[in-house]
């Protein structure tokens, strides 16, 4: 059978990696570029999310996938995807945009498979976590601690994002209290594996914190987060202790985290406690996070044309059992996986 699958935002970044990764490993598929900068010709559209009426070309390509690598503030595809019964995988949203796209599909005659992969490097972290837990066992805990470099390649939209809500507070749940913290403060220690040692984490907003405590019912989340410049991360908690991203300017913050180098190593740990033991997950990708945002996001489009999920709203972990997504990532030659109980 064949699909056509749709990239917006295929010429950023991590949408070049979907397409490239999606093409090598199915190069029976039709994959077509979605921008702002298309010329509706061949398989390059001209499709701008602020602009819904550019959307027709998306039913003239019967397109039977769109996978969103863009930021849809208003979430016209989201809208567009439900009304045409169309399959739908969303990358790209920060936990407030998240939860209020997950709040407009789980309220509409869905007839299609909607699948939100904005958890941290598309989605892995909740299915990477139950492989940590017995099967029949309750996680009363996942803490996640994320190592970022500054050298590694990095798309707009997280530095965006960064910018935009530094200054604002975000939840972490303790005892399924909801508990407001802030960017760059609490710090923890935590010793890192791949070589990367000890290091000074502070409080970091990802999706995963609303997606495992409100979907998956763990009453204890936390993230953190480090960079590979250890002055750098002291920086940032030293600006945010004394609230200076409070007066700075939005360009001035996006000045401060739009750095993006010429490729550097991601890797983020899982902790998982439960029945009383804690156990350890820990990834590397060595080609960085948007190599590993596209990979995930590949292997979540593959499930959904390789296998049958009924129409209905999904985060993209559901789509997964555990243990062979697990087996999926370790087979992909730039990532490297470890796990101690």
């Amino acid at each position: 059978m064949e699909h056509n699958i749709l990239v917006i935002g295929g010429n950023g970044l991590v949408g070049k990696t979907i397409i490239r990764i999606l093409k090598s490993r199915n190069p029976h598929l039709s994959v077509f570029v979605g921008g702002r900068k298309g010329k509706n010709s061949g398989s390059d559209l001209k499709i701008d999310v602020t602009h819904p009426e550019t959307f027709h070309i998306i039913k003239e390509n019967k397109i039977d996938l769109i996978i969103l690598s863009v930021n849809d503030k208003e979430d016209h595809v989201l809208r567009f995807a439900i009304e045409n019964k169309i399959d739908y995988l969303d990358i790209t949203k920060p936990t407030p945009d998240l939860v209020r796209a997950y709040t407009i599909a789980k309220n509409r005659a869905v007839q299609s498979r909607i699948v939100f992969s904005s958890g941290w490097m598309g989605g892995i972290v909740n299915g990477l976590a139950k492989t940590l837990a017995d099967k029949d066992a309750d996680i009363q805990e996942v803490k996640l601690f994320v190592y970022y470099s500054v050298k590694d390649l990095a798309g707009e939209s997280s530095a965006h994002f960064m910018a935009e809500n530094v200054a604002k507070p975000f939840i972490r749940y303790q005892n399924n209290l909801q508990v407001p913290i802030k960017h760059f403060l609490d710090s923890e220690n935590f010793n890192f594996s791949f070589g990367i040692g000890i290091r000074e984490a502070y409080n970091f907003d990802v999706p995963d914190l609303y997606i495992l405590n409100q979907i998956e019912n763990v009453p204890n989340v936390s993230v953190k987060m480090t960079y590979n410049s250890k002055f750098i991360t002291w920086l940032l908690g030293a600006f945010q202790k004394i609230r200076l991203f409070n007066i700075l300017s939005l360009k001035e913050r996006r000045m401060i985290f739009g750095s993006s180098g010429k490729g550097d190593q991601s890797v983020f740990e899982i902790l998982v406690k439960s029945n009383n033991e804690v156990r350890k997950l820990s990834l590397q990708s060595t080609k960085g996070q948007a190599e590993l945002t596209a990979l995930s996001a590949v292997l979540h489009t593959e499930e959904l044309l390789m296998n049958s999920h009924e129409n209905k709203v999904y985060f993209s972990h559901q789509l997964h059992q555990p243990s062979i997504l697990l087996d999926k990532l370790k087979a992909y030659e730039t990532i490297n996986i470890q796990s101690v109980s």
